[in-house]
């Protein structure tokens, strides 16, 4: 093993370097970074159990000390695991600069060993870089780099301080080799290892039953779609007789468009997607993510295992393409999804919750961009939208973690996350209050923050792929159209009345307690800084040409027109020349007559309009803490603060059945028929080994008197 991870982490093998001028540079060690950093924080999380256990047994408490004299156990993780992350964003951006500028026809395929071999399936240990999968390792190893930083101050006091860094760095290397693989089958380990370490760090604190059992539906739900990811490659292998993405997509256009093959495989693919990606109905373990550390529903929402299921469409973009069924159940689903998890979000009361079921919801609009063949407008949105959305979690990680310290100093119990328990934060939390309000209004889609130019980019396609020449279904996205236009106006009001109710108006945390509040360590804000900037010049590179010469392009100052797009465009342009081939040239139709100059103002004008609304609506509402809080939710307010009762649907419909036929087959099946012929055949052994028993004397009169009556018994059967 020694000689291929040498390999790996030199970038040895033989690379495709031929494929435009791109030399890369060290691509294996972008792997194999974050996994060294598993592996020494696992030593050091190992220690310290022993060291623990060791104190157990004295009838001790391990002491950490204090920030000036703790273990190495406790220490040393704080440079590792942030360490780590740095060095492989700086050997990407690296690569990201010499692939910048080169037309890219061809992806670089680095090989290090084989893996599998047996009979003609075979899979290559190997890294494909492209210009998907650099924008995938930017974000992974930046905005993981960051998450990594704030979690040094948020997990500072934390016993199991090493086992998480450990987590998290094993989190990163899976997801690094999801996106940067060359085939399904490695994209497929990375697939499994991003839930496995789901379930590690949703659970982190397992020894609370209601954590561990969140970590357990995570890691099940997404077994579901598992399946679907592997009857995929099945399909595939048995019609290419492989699973790299190369030879596959050489041969994509041999499949009959709109066949059931190519619909099957790319329909089982998206079960894989709506799992990972928490997409309905496969929705319902992510809002219960939120049992994990704040940071890590940082990582999972913003730059890890929820974005999988948009990169394997965007990948398998030439599938797609074949498939318009398949598409349009992909924006179906997706705008579903949207809306149905942005009403939800309107009756949440804890912070976190709000924005898990953000994450939901915006993870729609990105299927709905891949699903009207904007494939390069789903990457943007899944770009732009690790910045905000890694800024909110981490802002609301700050918010927490002040809450936390301030109902420590007076002992009080009540719950840190609620949001009818803060208010008033923006005096004492300057920063983090500023920066989340970037976020909030790039979410929206306020111009110019980032999420304006990603999400009504999507929004805008949906209308133009109805108009195609020859569209297969247009009054459908027609209907798509007019839901993502409502879940985006729901998007604004929630988001806007989770930062009145946490900064604004009165503090309702306590007359005591709001002496302890403060803003975050300089560990903490400085990332929400970083990613503020990123939130607010995200969507910069990639202004339409139609827009860059309006207001909303500044007149032509905006930089790097359509930048991103034309940089995908290696990865998209087969995906669009099915199109075209098939439907058409896709139409300029807008809405509202006038182009996209009409319709961004529209839309902007639209959005702050339901912000300035929601703040005068909620801030003229009165909010009172949770212990004096007896009002409950009636009618459709009730269901929207209880979920739509999704999860007592399946716990009734599918899990008790289930629970129940188990039982029966253990209790009925198991204990009593199966156990109940083996106990049977034992005992009718046994009493035959008894009966014969009875025999074997060991007196000779008995063997005498048996040999006298046995020829008796044959002399008269003869006679007869």
């Amino acid at each position: 093993m020694a000689t291929p991870l040498l390999a790996l982490a030199q970038g040895g093998g033989q690379a495709a370097a031929e494929a435009g001028h791109y030399e890369p540079f060290l691509p294996g060690l972008v792997v194999l970074l974050p996994l060294l950093g598993f592996i020494v924080n696992g030593i050091l999380a190992l220690q310290h159990g022993r060291a623990s256990a060791d104190a157990v047994r004295r009838g001790e408490e391990l002491d950490l000390g204090d920030a000036s004299s703790r273990p190495a156990t406790h220490t040393l993780p704080t440079w590792i695991g942030p360490g780590v992350m740095a060095a492989a964003f700086l050997i990407a951006v690296v690569n990201f600069a010499r692939m910048y500028g080169v037309y890219l026809e061809e992806p670089v395929i680095v090989r290090y060993w084989t893996w599998i071999a047996s009979g003609t399936f075979t899979v290559e240990a190997a890294l494909q870089l492209d210009q998907l999968s650099m924008i995938m390792m930017l974000i992974i190893t930046g905005v993981g780099f960051l998450i990594h930083v704030f979690s040094v101050g948020y997990m500072k006091e934390d016993p199991g301080y090493p086992r998480y860094f450990a987590y998290l760095n094993l989190f990163v290397f899976f997801m690094l080799v999801l996106v940067m693989g060359s085939s399904y089958a490695l994209m497929f380990v990375g697939w499994e290892g991003v839930g496995l370490c789901s379930y590690l760090l949703i659970g982190y604190w397992f020894s609370d039953r209601e954590k561990s059992d969140a970590g357990k539906k995570a890691f099940i739900v997404n077994r579901i779609g598992d399946v679907g990811f592997l009857i995929a490659m099945f399909l595939l292998f048995r019609e290419f007789g492989t699973v790299d993405f190369v030879p596959v997509f050489a041969e994509a256009e041999t499949l009959a468009y709109a066949g059931g093959l190519v619909t099957a495989i790319t329909l089982f693919f998206f079960v894989g997607a709506i799992g990972k990606s928490a997409q309905i109905p496969l929705f319902v373990w992510l809002p219960d993510a939120m049992a994990g550390p704040t940071p890590v529903s940082a990582l999972i929402h913003a730059a890890t295992m929820v974005t999988a299921g948009v990169y394997l469409v965007a990948r398998s973009s030439a599938l797609f393409a074949l498939a318009p069924l398949s598409s349009a159940v992909v924006a179906g689903i997706g705008v579903l999804t949207a809306l149905f998890a942005a009403t939800i979000a309107l009756k949440q009361d804890d912070i976190k919750k709000v924005l898990a079921y953000s994450t939901v919801s915006q993870l729609g609009y990105m299927f709905v961009g891949v699903g009207v063949g904007a494939y390069a407008a789903g990457v943007f949105h899944l770009m732009t939208h690790a910045f905000f959305k890694a800024l909110l979690f981490l802002g609301s990680g700050a918010v927490i973690h002040a809450m936390h310290e301030a109902y420590h100093s007076t002992h009080s119990h009540e719950d840190a996350q609620d949001m009818r328990n803060m208010g008033g934060l923006k005096a004492f939390m300057p920063i983090t209050w500023v920066t989340m309000w970037i976020a909030t209004l790039a979410i929206a889609g306020i111009w110019p923050f980032a999420g304006f130019f990603s999400k009504d980019e999507i929004i805008w396609y949906t209308a133009a792929f109805g108009g195609a020449e020859n569209a297969p279904y247009p009054a459908l996205y027609t209907v798509y159209w007019i839901i993502a236009l409502a879940a985006a106006m729901l998007t604004a009001f929630y988001m806007t009345r989770m930062m009145v109710m946490t900064f604004h108006g009165e503090n309702r945390t306590g007359a005591e307690e709001s002496k302890a509040l403060h803003e975050a360590p300089p560990v903490m804000w400085i990332p929400l800084a970083v990613l503020a900037v990123l939130s607010i010049f995200g969507g910069w590179i990639n202004v339409p040409e139609e827009l860059q010469a309006s207001w909303v392009g500044l007149f032509g100052v905006l930089p790097a027109s359509e930048w991103l797009h034309h940089w995908l465009e290696p990865i998209t342009a087969q995906a669009h020349h099915i199109q075209e081939v098939n439907l058409g040239e896709l139409s300029h139709y807008s809405p509202f007559g006038g182009g996209e100059v009409l319709w961004a103002t529209i839309s902007t004008v639209a959005a702050g309009i339901v912000v300035l609304a929601s703040i005068r609506f909620v801030g003229g509402q009165k909010v009172v803490p949770v212990a004096q809080d007896e009002k409950k939710p009636t009618g459709f307010a009730k269901v929207l603060a209880n979920k739509y009762y999704v999860d007592e649907f399946y716990d009734r419909f599918v899990v008790q059945p289930i629970v129940g036929a188990s039982r029966f087959c253990w209790k009925i099946i198991d204990a009593r028929i199966i156990d109940g012929a083996v106990n049977l055949v034992g005992m009718l052994s046994k009493g035959v080994g008894w009966g014969v028993s009875m025999f074997q004397t060991g007196t000779i009169n008995t063997y005498a008197f048996i040999l006298t009556v046995g020829v008796l018994a044959i002399l008269g059967v003869t006679l007869l």
